[in-house]
């Protein structure tokens, strides 16, 4: 739920420091202590979250400027990536250890949540050493997890999602080969599946079962994910019916994992609690009706605070990692002790947590488009005396301007809007000049300008619910070299609020209300809602251009969902991606390099083929050159840029 806070009340004079800039965007709430603003008025970026051990970002984008890959740039941050894994496993460990609890724990990750090759290997490598495994839910994902752990069979591989009878061999198989898999039945036909294939290659195989929670729905967007209209698992019923086939067969100690999953981006604690205890006693009644029941996986939901709030919104949560890992092990725990049950291992699939703040996404602002600035009193009344008749609602908007010193800026708002109104109407009746429009506009923008000055003054934290609308109204619209739809494509399909600021100036005050807007030709592609430590805004505080400079803005916390679910609108492509980590020096070591597309891939991608393209134009030159509509040299000109195009970047370029 988005609130319309004033904008924030920061230094007036010349004093705005990093400390300012740091509140003013709230870096320290949802930055979990992986970004900070330094002195030099810039954001680095801390991997590890120790002080010192830093990459600064406007330092990180001009060498790979320098190496010839501009922005837009994502850049993913390996030990980051480390450092998150790493902390997930210490809150269980901690939370094992503190409710002597006697089971394991292992957290598991979807590869949904972004199948890109070096995430995965990244993924991988960090969870051989914190005893972590990998998730499935398709069969190109379990064919690429059946490679990438080829030299980690001990790794557990949990197998989601739609299941044919290639699939359920290929796990079987898999399992004789020796691998930690284990498929989960979603639907009931699932198990008779798996049972006939099992068969046929005489394997006694691991199998969980999904089950729908009832006790208590998902929460936000995602809240149908969850209960007995879900899209997966098995009711009571068919999990009694699933339990009684197996034992008919002499294969109820196969059943080893119960799963459920409560949605993504859990934003409150009680819905785990009450999802959990759930769970565990389905999980302590299906061990006593003998099945051989070993593991309790809690599926997804671990949220991420992206707004850095830390309530029940939609872009944050009201818990925290360790209190997540406490509840479930002491739920689990409880009830398994109070039926002398012996503690399951606990899996978890928590992807969005596990890489959501290993990613950055860095892009250029190209422009500004601003409303008109402060009116030419002069001028207006001059341009009064050139029409036949003075318009009443010109004049009004002046004696609303020129009263603004008497300090009722609410009646001063309330006359301005009327009459601002009047003045629409009369120009749409074409009883108004474009340049009596012209001077309305002016004054009532600076009207608004004014008084939302006023009413900082007056009121520290919130604006009157009538003015709420006047920042986003009044701010500039700031061109990005990106696409929305192909690199935050959350932000426009579901209002998903990411962290974002500039990366520099941030020793100089804001002095532009912004609203960023992308490069796509589609109206959609506009970001005009802000994490702000005072909960969701519709502006952003941003710097006022400087000739000759270029002003860099960064999006936090993208590393999740965003990559695997962008597309080509308007053909804009993957942007460069550049992965780097902290040598043993404390050092930015770039790790590797992933070149954006060029215009040949996407055209590639919808099936164009370029050389034939080009190959067109030049016979079109040919034509136009015998039709003297171009020198030789210029249709030459003309292939030569098209060709290099080609191979260019999608974005805007230098």
């Amino acid at each position: 739920m988005s609130t319309a806070p004033t904008p924030q009340r920061i230094n007036s004079d010349a004093s705005f420091t990093p400390e300012d800039a740091a509140e003013l965007y709230g870096i320290n709430a949802w930055g979990n202590g992986y970004f900070t603003v330094t002195e030099r008025g810039t954001v680095a970026v801390r991997p590890d979250r120790t002080p010192g051990r830093e990459i600064d970002l406007p330092e990180l984008v001009e060498s790979m400027s320098e190496r010839g890959y501009y922005t837009p740039l994502l850049v993913r941050f390996t030990d980051l990536l480390h450092d998150r894994l790493g902390a997930i496993r210490a809150a269980f460990d901690r939370a094992i250890e503190e409710n002597a609890y006697k089971g394991e724990y292992c957290c598991v990750y979807p590869i949904k949540v972004n199948q890109h090759r070096v995430v995965c290997e990244e993924v991988r490598d960090a969870g051989k050493k914190f005893g972590f495994g990998l998730e499935a839910g398709s069969k190109a994902e379990l064919w690429a997890v059946l490679g990438l752990t080829a030299d980690a069979p001990e790794m557990p591989i949990v197998c989601n999602g739609f299941k044919d009878d290639e699939y359920i061999q290929t796990v079987v198989l898999a399992h004789k080969l020796g691998r930690n898999i284990i498929p989960v039945v979603e639907q009931y036909s699932d198990l008779m599946r798996i049972l006939r294939i099992s068969e046929k290659y005489g394997v006694r195989p691991n199998i969980g079962v999904r089950i729908k929670p009832t006790a208590s729905g998902g929460s936000g967007r995602w809240a149908a994910s969850t209960g007995v209209r879900s899209k997966f698992g098995l009711s009571p019923t068919e999990l009694l019916r699933a339990v009684e086939e197996l034992h008919s067969r002499d294969m109820a100690d196969c059943l080893k994992m119960i799963h459920f999953h409560v949605g993504s981006q859990i934003n409150e604690i009680r819905r785990f609690k009450n999802a959990v205890a759930e769970l565990a006693y389905l999980y302590v009644e299906l061990r006593r009706l003998g099945a051989g029941l070993d593991t309790i996986d809690v599926g997804g939901g671990l949220g991420v605070d992206y707004d850095g709030s830390s309530s029940p919104t939609e872009s944050s949560m009201n818990y925290t990692l360790e209190e997540y890992a406490t509840d479930i092990v002491w739920r689990i725990k409880a009830a398994c002790d109070a039926e002398d049950v012996p503690h399951p291992r606990i899996l978890s699939e928590s992807g969005r947590a596990m890489v959501a703040h290993s990613s950055v996404f860095i892009t250029d602002v190209l422009g500004v488009g601003s409303l008109p600035g402060e009116p030419d009193m002069v001028q207006i009344r001059a341009d009064l005396k050139k029409e036949d008749d003075e318009p009443q609602p010109v004049l009004d908007l002046i004696d609303a301007w020129e009263s603004l010193s008497g300090g009722h800026y609410m009646t001063v708002y309330h006359d301005a809007e009327q009459a601002h109104a009047e003045a629409m109407s009369l120009f749409n009746l074409g009883y108004l000049s474009l340049r009596m429009r012209s001077a309305a506009d002016r004054l009532y923008f600076e009207i608004g300008r004014e008084i939302l000055k006023r009413s900082n003054a007056e009121h520290d934290d919130e604006l009157p619910a009538e003015l709420a609308h006047l920042p986003e109204r009044l701010s500039d619209l700031y061109f990005c070299n990106f696409s929305i739809f192909q690199s935050m494509p959350d932000s426009w399909a579901i209002d998903q609020v990411f962290p974002v600021m500039p990366i520099h100036r941030l020793n100089e005050k804001p002095d532009r209300h912004a609203v960023l807007a992308d490069i796509t030709c589609d109206s959609d592609g506009k970001i005009d809602r802000f994490a702000s430590p005072h909960g969701t805004k519709h502006f952003l505080d941003l710097h006022k251009l400087k000739e000759g400079e270029v002003y860099y803005i960064a999006f936090f916390l993208v590393g999740a969902y965003q990559e695997v679910l962008g597309d080509l609108h308007n053909l804009f492509g993957d942007a460069h991606v550049v992965h780097v980590s902290l040598d043993e020096d404390g050092e930015p070591s770039i790790d590797e390099v992933v070149p954006g597309d060029s215009v040949r891939d996407v055209l590639s991608y919808v099936e164009f083929e370029p050389n034939k393209l080009l190959e067109r134009l030049r016979l079109d030159v040919e034509r136009a050159q015998k039709r003297r509509l171009l020198t030789v040299a210029e249709g030459q000109s003309l292939l030569r840029f098209y060709e290099a195009g080609l191979s260019g970047y999608t974005y805007l370029e230098e």
